[in-house]
């Protein structure tokens, strides 16, 4: 079959010729997930460790930089997905944001301020300081419930003492009028080694499932979409054998999950890069019902990892890396260490949509 296709006022027009030529017209909507690197207000919070993210601190962090770094992030933001929706993301999941206040300053930039960002965040526990979130354009999603999922862990030297980190946020409401439960994540980092550090990330991967076996207790065709930092990669036991979230969406079963990040990493395609290798930590993994081929409401299309030029270091020994906001000690005008991931979701339009 030949596919072609077109892109009008946010829609995208695919005509597929077979025995007879058939055009249909498809909304599509982007969900994007964004690790921002460390975004901290310049305010010193005596509850976390964040005295070196201010002026007086190590890392020099005035209120010029702060600025800076936020009109990067929200430029970056409005770009994700926009080439094919022709619009910023419906949905944005973000990780490594202090607090509200910087994620009121993300939506209220000039890059995405026409863009009328709702906001779903809880403080979490995290000793860094640091929370996810979820940005939502008010005109296109409308939430129903939000509701934050601590996870306890412990210490491998002490088991009864806490390791407090990032919550689990979970959303639903409908999208364009579809029901869709989106799960934010930014699981345990890989300090100490990856083997060691292993069970933080397996204890959050049985979480998330919890959360989703839950959603699809109520309702088994529930659309699912949980995103996010795992600080593993598709291939990792936390993935492949908790989650269970496939490659290959052929084996997807009934109340499965598919993964669309899995063969781009076979590719050797990465969102982020250590010691010479690359790891793909930054993950939108869809339940099963999102890949049904009834398009009468939204399905997934397409995944993709938002590595545009301007994006990756220009120079030295990092060149193409994550280029980076901060390193050496110091501010370096970059974005972060982390690329942006995505997913398309579309569904037919109707007749009064196409006009």
């Amino acid at each position: 079959m030949n596919i072609r296709i077109w892109l009008l006022s946010g829609l995208m027009i695919v005509s597929a010729f077979a025995k007879a030529q058939e055009k249909k017209t498809y909304k599509v909507q982007t969900i994007a997930f964004y690790n921002v690197e460390n975004l901290f207000d310049t305010e010193n919070d005596p509850v976390t460790f964040d005295d070196d993210r201010t002026p007086d601190g190590k890392d020099h962090w005035t209120e010029e930089i702060y600025q800076d770094k936020v009109a990067k992030m929200a430029k970056v933001i409005s770009e994700i997905g926009a080439d094919v929706a022709q619009n910023a993301p419906a949905l944005v999941g973000l990780a490594e944001i202090e607090n509200r206040k910087t994620v009121e300053a993300l939506a209220n930039d000039p890059s995405l301020l026409d863009k009328d960002y709702g906001i779903a965040h809880f403080d979490s526990p995290d000793r860094r300081g640091i929370d996810v979130a979820l940005l939502y354009q008010k005109a296109l999603f409308k939430p129903t419930n939000i509701s934050k999922h601590p996870l306890y862990i412990y210490s491998n030297s002490d088991p009864d003492k806490r390791v407090y980190t990032r919550d689990q946020l979970l959303v639903s409401g409908y999208l364009d009028g579809d029901m869709i439960h989106v799960i934010v994540n930014h699981w345990p980092s890989r300090s100490g080694g990856e083997a060691r550090s292993r069970k933080k990330r397996m204890e959050a991967a049985e979480l998330n499932m919890k959360l989703i076996d839950s959603l699809q207790s109520n309702d088994p065709y529930a659309k699912i979409i949980t995103m996010g930092d795992l600080n593993d990669d598709p291939n990792s036991p936390s993935v492949k054998k908790v989650l269970k979230a496939r490659g290959d969406k052929e084996k997807v079963k009934d109340k499965g999950l598919y993964n669309p990040m899995a063969p781009m990493f076979k590719k050797g395609f990465g969102t982020l890069a250590y010691r010479d290798g690359w790891n793909l930590f930054d993950q939108v993994i869809v339940s099963a019902p999102l890949l049904d081929d009834d398009y009468s409401s939204y399905r997934f299309y397409k995944a993709g990892i938002y590595n545009k030029n301007y994006l990756s270091n220009p120079r030295g020994r990092y060149k193409g890396y994550p280029y980076r906001s901060f390193a050496n000690g110091g501010y370096t005008g970059g974005y972060s260490d982390h690329f942006p991931v995505f997913v398309y979701l579309i569904k037919e339009a109707t007749p009064t949509q196409n006009n």
